[in-house]
């Protein structure tokens, strides 16, 4: 079996000028272009080509309209890397239904936990139907259970063994909802993000134009990112749809066990688009400091974006540094914003200019709200270097408001906004919290942090992650860096957090404890402390976790530090060690 070509011999491109995803795919089945499945091992377990995705899809609709499936019923469809997904995935599109894309299971155990989780979007999206691989049926018919409207669930066969009636499809159309999509971190409380088809086709127009990834004939997406994610699906299936591309998919837990594949994909299928946040570039970096294949070729890729987390700089020069003898061009490098509540893009930089940053003054920082420039940007103790993330998209506004609500001037630290044709008409049947991120006007509070710079966004982090000690506004991702710098625990590997106590407020550090023996877990809480004092000069508590626990992630696979903190303060972590 061969990958579908990146060609179309006889269609012409045709760029993201759509009004719906059924007029899309109807436009993309008339090529030769698809998506291709591989396994760990690099082997393809199979193609479709856009024809067939139609094809299977519209049997789908068939049988869910012949099963009495209403029109803007929801469909929770768990969205692993296969085939069936898009037979549902789209199959509703055409049936008039709305899928809902949820994670699958993360880690080892957790069958409670995702049990609840699925309850959860069950009950936020009031979805009639749970569809999902053949390993995952008993959870999803476990979850639904406690949900007499749900009268459809399992693995796909419980949708093959429906009748395929000859029934005229209701395809969804530029008035109507695409889907909806959980937005990261909403695990606990989900929230059901609305995503129209009009805001995903401004979103796609914006993505696939001169100011995002600018697609031209021959480009190729390869990606391993989750399909329940925004930066997955939209930025890996609908992106790609919409031009006419052919897609390489690697599955998220292949890209976890072998993540070179996906670099070997890229190199054997001249891929010229690939994204992922700054975790999976430090992954491929890792494993391939030692075993770099000698015919890997990565001189076709020339959109490497990054997005999804906050963008690490030194990760990104790790990883050009390590690939650069390969054909990899760190100019390829395209940072990023955006968020699930604007369909997925809000910036990009601009092609062709690598990774810029700001190195601005950490004192100044956290005193005044403001990004000074440092006086030695080599001074990391001082100096703290900001990834630029490019400019609003083309019809969107981007404004960084202070605690007044007042537009901040350039290098003033406050609130992201964000308004224009790809934000979300809110959380689906949640108007209370939809008026506390979206304006009657129209603006979106993102809840992130930043400051703006000639035209360029800065992101600084989340504004609920913030720790603020004496006065001083501390970000935890500088506290998990500076961890990982000294080499004391592994990316990934720490938590950063404050709770209140009698005396302030007070700055807790959970780590992986992956040493044994109560001799060397002491001094792990030791060198984190002096790694914390060191680099940002405050006091800390350490938390050692053990690995067995682990630390929680978003759906995205995000480090979720507010689930950390409320299983600190549950008591589920072993006791603190006092900083020395």
């Amino acid at each position: 079996m061969n990958p579908l070509p990146t060609r179309n011999s006889q269609l012409a491109l045709r760029r993201a000028d759509y009004q719906s995803v059924p007029e899309m795919l109807d436009y993309a089945a008339h090529g030769e272009t698809g998506i291709t499945f591989y396994n760990v091992r690099g082997e393809i377990l199979s193609a479709l080509a856009w024809r067939e995705v139609r094809e299977r899809a519209q049997v789908t609709a068939r049988r869910l309209i012949g099963a009495g499936f209403a029109v803007g019923d929801r469909i929770l469809l768990t969205a692993d890397t296969w085939p069936g997904f898009f037979d549902v995935f789209f199959g509703a599109q055409y049936a008039g239904l709305l899928p809902v894309p949820v994670s699958i299971p993360v880690g080892i155990g957790g069958k409670e936990a995702y049990l609840d989780q699925l309850r959860r979007q069950l009950a936020a999206s009031g979805a009639v139907a749970a569809i999902g691989v053949d390993d995952l049926a008993g959870f999803l018919s476990d979850a639904a259970r406690e949900f007499p409207d749900v009268r459809l669930q399992g693995g796909l066969a419980a949708i093959d063994a429906l009748p395929e009636k000859p029934v005229d499809l209701r395809p969804l159309g530029p008035a109507d909802l695409c889907y909806i999509q959980f937005s990261s971190g909403s695990t606990r409380h989900p929230h059901g993000v609305q995503i129209t088809q009009s805001a995903l086709m401004a979103n796609l127009a914006g993505m696939t134009g001169p100011a995002g990834l600018d697609v031209v004939p021959g480009d190729r997406a390869v990606s391993w990112l989750p399909l329940y994610h925004d930066m997955g699906l939209i930025g890996f299936t609908m992106a790609p749809l919409s031009s006419q591309l052919s897609i390489d998919y690697l599955t998220p837990r292949d890209f976890a066990r072998r993540p070179t594949q996906w670099l070997n994909l890229i190199s054997r299928n001249r891929g010229t688009i690939a994204y992922s946040p700054s975790f999976g570039y430090d992954l491929a970096t890792r494993r391939a400091a030692n075993q770099l294949p000698t015919d890997l070729d990565l001189s076709s890729w020339r959109h490497a974006g990054i997005g999804g987390d906050m963008i690490r700089p030194d990760v990104l020069d790790r990883f050009a540094q390590t690939f650069e003898r390969v054909g990899f061009d760190r100019k390829a490098f395209i940072p990023s914003y955006g968020m699930a509540e604007v369909c997925l893009a809000i910036t990009f930089c601009p092609h062709g200019t690598g990774v810029r940053t700001d190195a601005i003054d950490r004192a100044v920082l956290a005193a005044e709200q403001r990004a000074v420039p440092a006086t030695d940007p080599t001074d990391e103790r001082r100096a703290r270097r900001f990834v630029l993330c490019g400019e609003v998209l083309p019809g969107h506004r981007l404004e960084v408001r202070g605690t007044d609500g007042k537009v901040l001037s350039d290098r003033d630290v406050g609130r992201i906004f964000v308004k224009g044709p790809s934000v979300m008409p809110g959380y689906f049947d949640e108007p209370e919290a939809t008026r506390e991120v979206l304006s009657d006007d129209g603006w979106l509070d993102t809840g992130d942090l930043g400051y703006t710079l000639a035209g360029d966004v800065v992101v600084t982090g989340r504004a609920k992650d913030l720790i603020i000690v004496n006065g001083r506004n501390v970000w935890p991702q500088d506290i998990e860096w500076a961890i990982e710098a000294r080499k004391v625990v592994k990316n990934g590997d720490s938590a950063a957090f404050s709770v209140d106590t009698v005396d302030g407020e007070r700055v807790v550090v959970a780590v992986l404890a992956r040493v044994s023996g109560e001799e060397a877990r002491q001094a792990l809480a030791r060198d984190v402390a002096g790694a914390v004092r060191e680099a940002i000069a405050v006091d800390c508590d350490v938390v050692l976790v053990p690995p067995t626990l682990g630390l929680p992630t978003t759906s995205s696979g995000k480090l979720s530090r507010a689930r950390t903190k409320a299983n600190y303060l549950a008591g589920l972590y072993a006791p603190k060690t006092e900083a020395a």
